[in-house]
Parts: C-alpha cells; structure tokens; sequence
C-alpha cells in the first residue's frame, strides 16, 4: 500500500510513540486479523478525505494531550483550517481541496524544522505549487496558475532560496497556514507591513494611501507587485517606460517633479559612497591607514538605505535629510582617502630622497675604501 516501515520510521508521530492503530484503530495485540481489524475493535480503515482534518484534530486539538509531546505547540490548527477557504470549501462538499496530509504528507510526516519537511521553509512554495500550479487542478476555480512562477522570480524567493534567509517571506507568511484565505484588497498594506514597518508608517500618511484606498487598489502591490516581488533600484523612480511612477504620473505634474528630486538625491548619494570606497580601496591597497574612513562608509551606506526607505513618504524633503546625512559622511571619506594619497605620495617622496643620500653615501664609502687601499 506504498507504506514502508522505513518510511514510517522517519515520521514524526513514530517518533513519539504512536502506531499505524493511532490513526486507523483496530486491535494491534491481536494475531487474528478478522478481530484486530474489526469495528468493534475500534478498526477505522482507510480515511477519506473529508475525515481528514477531523482525524488529525482529534490530537492537535487537544491542548492537554499535546502538552505531553511539544509544550510549546499550538492546538488551534483546526479551528483555523475551518476558517480557510480550504476549510470552508472542505465543509461544503469539494474534497479537491487541500487537507493536512497534501501539506504534511501521509506516512512520513516530518516536523517543520526538518529540512525534509514538505513544510520546511523553503519547501513551502514548492508544496502550494503541486495545486496551485497545476492548470489542470485550479481550473474549476478559475484561479492564476503562475503565482509559482512569479515567486520564483522574486527577492523573496533570492533571500529564502538562495541566500538561506530562513525568516524570508514565502506563501504562508503572507495568506497564513492553516487559515489560508487570500488577502484582501484592504488588508495587503497590512500584511507587508509585518516586515516591512518603516515603509507602511510613512505610506499610512501619504495621499497615495487614501487615492489608493478609494479607488480599491491593493496599497503595496500597485507599486511592488505581490508575488513577483524585484529588488527594487532606484531606476524604479526613473521617467522611463514602465518605471514605476509615470504608470500614473504624467511628464511635469507635482509627483513626476518629486520622484525626480528624490531620484536625484538618491543618486548623488550612491555616487558619491562609490567614489569614497573607490578612493579608500587604492589607499587600503597602497599600504595606507584608512580603516577609520572605511567603518565610517557603512554610516553613509545607512543613510542610503534610509533615504531609500523614506521614498514611501513621497516627499523630496524627508529624502533630502538622509541624503545630505550621507553625503557629509562620504565627502569626509572621500577627503580621507585623498590625505592618504597625499601622504603616500609624501612618503614615496621621502623614500625616494633618502634611498638617493643612502646610494651617495654608499658610493662615497666605496670610494673612500678604494682611496684607502691604493
């Protein structure tokens, strides 16, 4: 029946003690197969899909049961499950939709930190995408199928992924686990500002936030799109062709005249900590003493972020007071690097002389010592 007790060893609830009578009941003392696997003996057979979430809640939801395996575990799974919309469409007759096991696995559940775990962090998107990517699967629901895809592309995906940022976003971190449901239009600034903080405090008191809020638009994602998520550069504030704010802006109105101040800081700034750490790289690499200058660059690194940030704001001036921060800090440094230089070349210099005296004298005393010997 495709379990193994290999397979079933690796399982969590092997693990702590249970067996297959567990889930399915019977009578696992009896040597008689008619009366182990009868009713009477409690036998429960194969479970059907529908019997699923019930069946796994019948543990999960017992905080005094649980208590006894994981303390710390929450016991409120099935309570959210019923609130999901794989819930709610379970309760109303379609059993197409995802149960525990298409998420946990059957036999071989693992737990969550497990790196094997179909719900391991970076397995997450790849266990939503056995339904939600299949054309076949999500067509009586008239849902997108390229969710997967786009993640795929996004920084999120690069931080989860590939550089192994366990707490970087992935499905649930956005539409929840257990009570999976789509965000709502409404509620999307909200659910990016559980990261992102800085950004929806300055966006709540922009007239971005109330144009957007009237006309239903989903806050963040106008901007930043929600599964297809880039890096953003600050080319997105740029006057070109499908960069961000001409989408709504037109070429000389109050917004395309910020985003051009803001744009124009913003580079000035990059420009300018590139120039420093370029200066300061040579004078490292000439054997000069620039660490002071260097540690001070990640304070104008910093600003650069935070004028970068201050872009949810909207408004030039907030980004100037971080560019103009940053910029009093690269032009020190630039100017530190530049000493340096001056000194090295002062030092060649001295060096210079003085290997000549040290050759003149040299060459004295060999005259001297030849005059001596004649």
């Amino acid at each position: 029946m495709g379990v193994t007790q290999e397979t079933f060893s690796h399982d969590i609830h092997a693990q702590k003690g249970l067996t297959c009578v567990s889930c399915h009941g019977g009578d696992a003392s009896s040597d008689d197969l008619a009366k182990a696997m009868s009713p009477a003996a409690g036998w429960k057979g194969a479970i059907s899909r529908r019997q699923i979430p019930q069946l796994c809640g019948s543990c999960h939801s017992n905080p005094a049961y649980m208590r006894k395996f994981n303390p710390s575990l929450r016991t409120d799974q099935l309570a959210e499950y019923h609130t999901s919309v794989h819930g709610k469409r379970l309760a109303a007759g379609d059993t197409d939709v995802a149960v525990c096991t298409d998420c946990h696995g059957v036999h071989d559940l693992r737990a969550p930190n497990d790196p094997q775990s179909k719900v391991y962090p970076v397995n997450i998107a790849n266990a939503c995408a056995r339904c939600h990517a299949d054309a076949n699967y999500m067509r009586k629901y008239s849902v997108p199928i390229d969710q997967f895809a786009k993640y795929n592309t996004s920084v999120h995906h690069e931080a989860l992924v590939v550089q192994g940022d366990l707490s970087a976003p992935t499905c649930t971190t956005c539409h929840g686990n257990h009570g999976a449901a789509p965000p709502g239009v409404d509620s999307v600034p909200n659910v990016c500002s559980n990261c992102h903080v800085f950004q929806a405090q300055m966006y709540d008191k922009t007239a971005h936030k109330a144009v957007f809020d009237a006309a239903s638009l989903p806050g963040c994602v106008v901007c930043h799109e929600n599964h297809a998520i880039v890096h953003p550069t600050d080319a997105k504030l740029s006057n070109q062709p499908g960069a961000t704010c001409m989408q709504c802006h037109t070429a000389g109105d109050v917004g395309d005249q910020a985003r051009a101040e803001m744009l124009t800081g913003l580079t000035q700034l990059d420009g300018a900590i590139k120039e420093a750490d370029q200066k300061l790289a040579v004078a490292e690499a000439a054997g000069m003493e620039v660490s002071d200058a260097r540690l001070a660059q990640n304070d104008a690194k910093d600003s650069l972020t935070k004028a970068r940030v201050a872009i949810h704001s909207f408004k030039p001036e907030v980004v100037r007071l971080y560019v103009q921060a940053g910029l009093k800090i690269a032009d020190k440094d630039l100017q530190a690097g530049q000493n340096a230089m001056i000194e090295r070349n002062h030092r060649r210099i001295g060096l210079g002389v003085s290997l000549f005296a040290i050759t003149l004298v040299l060459a004295g005393l060999w005259m001297y010592i030849k005059k001596i010997e004649h």
